[in-house]
């Protein structure tokens, strides 16, 4: 799991990189929670869907937002985590321009800062979002959302009761051809503890189903 320092806005950006031997995989960046609380990319969730991407012959990447690890900055609540988002997401895209497809994976915050780059970036064509925080932040920039993924949320989440994600869902499930799917872990609060498995087995049965046909 290769060690990669990458330019970011601020200065050096810690990165791990697993490119896939399919030149045309699709690539995958994976975005870590609160930087303020602790986040890392060794984040036990973050880590997992890495794991888990990267088996699937993904190109993946995930790495440190400013300020934590060995990158460089300090944390700017947001405004500046997302500028690290794309810097990172433009290094994964120019090492892979074939690439079929372009996914962004985020946990917590990273989910926040994912689905932010989503709509800047017309190239990701799908979104793994885990536990994002609909209580805390504002999501009203997916109106409506630009592409299909999935979010993976605990029935017990202790900081965003289930019932917020879904009229989350209700908002942002406005536009032909996008489909948002909800996958609850019953009994797992926001970090899946104990319900970890649980819950990369969500994403891994959504990657596995054929992805739906629209009609005109």
């Amino acid at each position: 799991m290769p060690e990669v320092i990458i330019n970011g806005p601020e200065g050096r950006l810690e990165c791990r990189y697993m490119p896939s031997d399919n030149p045309n995989a699709p690539t995958a960046l994976i975005l870590h929670p609160e930087p303020d609380r602790g986040g890392t990319m060794n984040n036990r969730v973050t880590f997992a869907k890495y794991k888990l991407l990267q088996e699937r012959g993904f190109s993946v990447m995930r790495f440190n937002f400013r300020g934590v690890g060995r990158s460089q900055g300090t944390y700017d609540k947001g405004e500046g985590e997302l500028s690290d988002a794309a810097s990172a997401m433009d290094w994964l895209q120019a090492q892979h321009p074939g690439s079929s497809e372009c996914w962004i994976a985020g946990f917590s915050f990273g989910a926040w800062i994912g689905m932010q780059l989503m709509m800047r970036r017309p190239e990701i064509t799908g979104f793994l979002a885990v536990s994002p925080p609909a209580v805390t932040h504002d999501f009203a920039f997916l109106a409506p959302c630009p592409a299909s993924g999935l979010i993976v949320h605990g029935n017990q989440n202790e900081d965003v009761p289930i019932e917020r994600v879904h009229m989350l869902v209700d908002k942002i499930s406005k536009q032909k051809g996008v489909d948002i799917e909800v996958a609850e872990i019953e009994g797992a609060n926001n970090f899946f503890s104990g319900h970890l498995d649980e819950a990369v087995s969500a994403i891994g049965t959504y990657l596995d189903k054929p992805k739906p046909i629209f009609e005109d």
